[in-house]
C-alpha cells in the first residue's frame, strides 16, 4: 500500500505518469485537504473546484502559475491579506501575464481577446485547420511513420493559433522555425536561454500591432491592434501583445497534450477507431470525454485573500490552494464510474479541463 502522504506531489516523479491514485487518496479523505510538504490545500472535488473558481473576490489568481514556489515576497499574516497581495503582486513571476490578473484588470485585458475569438472568426479558422491538417501529414506520409508530437501535433497547433491571430501566411514558416518544439515553446535544452520564444513572439506581434495601428486593414491583426478597453481607452502595444502571446503559448501546449492523449487512446482501443471512422457524429463527445478523462492541465493555483470555508473546510487567509482539474474530472459524485473512458458519457461536456469561471480558457471553443 502506497504511503501517499510521504510523496511530495510537486517534486516526486513517481506521480507523473499516473497521478490518479494520489487524487483518489486525497478525495477519499476529504475533497479539500492539505498536502503534507508545502502546506498547499488540494481541491479534488468537482463542486469544491467550482466554488473556488467562481469566487475571484476571495481567491486571487496572482500565484496561478507558480503556486507555492517561489513563495510570497512578504509574510501573509492576518485574516485579510488583500492589501498585501495588491502591494506585492508585481514581484511575483509572470505578474504581467493574463492568468495572474484579477478583476477588474483581468476583465479589461481578457476583453481584448474575446473580441477576436468570435464564432465567425473560429469558423474561418476551421477552413485553415482542415487544409493544414492534410498538409502536415504530407510531410511524413511517404515515410510511413512519424514522431507524433514534434512532427504533427506541435506544428499543427502552433500554426492553427497563428492563423487564428491573423499571422500572415508568408510568416508561418518563420513562426515554425522559431517556435518549433525543438527550439521554442517546448525547449528544455541548453539553448533555452539563448533563444527565448516569448521574446520572438513579443517582437513579431509588436511589429504587427504597430503596423496595423499605422495602416489598419481588413484583417484580424487590425482588429487586435485597434481593440479598446471597455471604457474606450486604447491599450499599450505591449498589453495587446501579452494577451496574444499568452493565447499562443497556453493554447499550443494544451492542444498538443490533448492530441497526443487522444491518439494514444485510439491506438490502445481499436474499437474506438472503427467506431469514430464509421460514426463521425461521435467525435465531438469523444473529444469532450478525453478532456475529462485525461485533461491537458492538471491543476491551477489560487491564493486566499480572506479566511473562508470550502467544502466545510476552513481556509485561512494567505493559503495557497491548488484546484486539481484532473481530479475534479474524476469525482465519482459528479461522473459515474469516472475511471472508465466512455465516449458516450452524457455529461462529458461538464468537465473542468479548461478551468471555470472568469479565468476559463478563452480558447476552449
Amino acid at each position: 500500500m502506497t504511503d501517499f502522504d510521504a510523496i511530495d506531489f510537486f517534486r516526486d516523479r513517481s506521480l507523473v505518469a499516473d497521478p490518479y491514485p494520489y487524487y483518489d487518496f486525497l478525495r477519499g479523505q476529504c475533497p479539500v485537504r492539505p498536502e503534507a510538504h508545502h502546506g498547499v490545500v488540494m481541491v479534488t472535488g468537482y463542486e469544491e473546484a467550482l466554488a473556488v473558481y467562481h469566487d475571484p473576490q476571495i481567491f486571487s489568481s496572482c500565484n496561478s502559475v507558480t503556486g507555492p514556489f517561489p513563495g510570497f515576497p512578504v509574510p501573509l499574516e492576518g485574516d485579510d491579506v488583500s492589501d498585501l497581495i495588491e502591494r506585492h503582486r508585481d514581484q511575483l513571476p509572470f505578474s504581467d501575464q493574463l492568468p495572474t490578473f484579477d478583476p477588474p484588470k483581468h476583465t479589461d485585458h481578457r476583453g481584448l481577446l474575446m473580441k477576436l475569438l468570435t464564432p465567425g472568426r473560429l469558423k474561418e479558422n476551421e477552413a485553415f485547420m482542415w487544409e493544414y491538417a492534410d498538409r502536415q501529414i504530407d510531410e511524413f506520409i511517404d515515410r510511413g511513420s512519424c514522431e507524433f508530437v514534434s512532427e504533427y501535433a506541435s506544428p499543427f497547433a502552433m500554426l492553427v493559433i497563428a492563423d487564428l491571430l491573423g499571422v500572415p501566411k508568408e510568416d508561418h514558416a518563420l513562426f515554425r522555425e522559431n517556435l518549433s518544439r525543438a527550439t521554442g515553446l517546448g525547449s528544455t535544452g541548453d539553448d533555452t536561454l539563448a533563444h527565448s520564444p516569448l521574446e520572438f513572439l513579443y517582437q513579431q506581434l509588436s511589429s504587427y500591432v504597430e503596423d496595423r495601428r499605422r495602416e489598419p486593414r481588413d484583417d484580424i491583426l487590425s482588429a487586435l491592434a485597434t481593440a479598446t478597453f471597455k471604457d474606450g481607452s486604447i491599450p499599450e502595444v505591449i498589453d495587446v501583445v501579452r494577451v496574444a502571446a499568452n493565447l499562443f503559448a497556453a493554447g499550443q501546449e494544451t492542444t498538443v497534450r490533448l492530441l497526443a492523449a487522444s491518439l494514444q487512446h485510439l491506438c490502445d482501443h481499436a474499437d474506438f477507431q472503427e467506431q469514430l471512422r464509421t460514426e463521425r457524429h461521435r467525435i465531438p463527445n469523444f473529444v469532450e470525454e478525453m478532456l475529462r478523462y485525461e485533461g491537458p492541465v492538471k491543476g491551477d493555483f489560487r491564493l486566499a485573500r480572506r479566511a473562508t470555508v470550502v467544502g466545510g473546510v476552513d481556509i485561512p487567509a494567505g493559503t495557497t490552494v491548488m484546484v486539481l482539474n484532473a481530479a475534479a474530472n474524476r469525482d465519482p459524485r459528479k461522473f459515474d464510474h469516472p475511471e472508465v473512458f466512455d465516449p458516450d458519457r452524457e455529461n462529458a461536456r461538464q468537465h473542468v479541463a479548461f478551468g471555470h469561471g472568469v479565468h476559463v480558457c478563452p480558447g476552449a471553443p
